[in-house]
């Protein structure tokens, strides 16, 4: 059953940020956790700590500093939509997230999304009022599991670039 849900979560980033990475919109986990790919099966966390070769960071704050280490900004790319529980294909009647302004306040040159999901809404509702072209990543969740962690982590390393 399709809910309306809002993203409640906050922006994670600060004026030194200079890579954004956008979600399509959190899932029932990380909405519990108040934080960004808190699925204990999404692989995200592994797949970044492996490109910056460093230990997987585990709470909130370790997270929160591995990415102000690596100027990563977190967002997503809707602010609220139809989804049931943590499907993307479920997500309907989208409202986009205010990316822009979140641009402004940072050194923010580099977008990716994780997902297809994320890079429609992305190229349809934001690319329109940023004029950054946002570069496509395969989605880091469980049920993107054709894709191996091998795989993730080699399309990930363009966050090195």
């Amino acid at each position: 059953m399709k809910n309306t849900q809002i993203h409640t979560i906050k922006p994670f980033f600060n004026k030194d940020s200079q890579i954004l990475i956008l979600g399509s919109f959190p899932s029932v986990k990380s909405r519990e956790q108040n934080f960004y790919y808190a699925h204990p099966q999404n692989r995200f966390w592994r797949v970044l700590s492996a490109v910056f070769s460093q230990n997987l960071p585990n709470s909130v704050e370790e997270k929160k500093l591995f990415l102000t280490r690596h100027k990563i900004a977190l967002f997503d790319s809707i602010q609220s939509c139809e989804i049931a529980g943590s499907s993307d294909a479920s997500i309907q009647k989208v409202v986009p997230n205010d990316i822009k302004s979140l641009i402004k306040q940072t050194n923010i040159t580099r977008i990716y999304t994780n997902g297809k999901k994320s890079a429609k809404i992305y190229d349809k509702f934001i690319f329109p009022q940023t004029s950054i072209k946002a570069i496509s990543l395969p989605s880091t969740s469980p049920a993107n599991a054709t894709i191996s962690l091998e795989k993730l982590i080699k399309a990930y390393e363009i966050l090195l670039n």
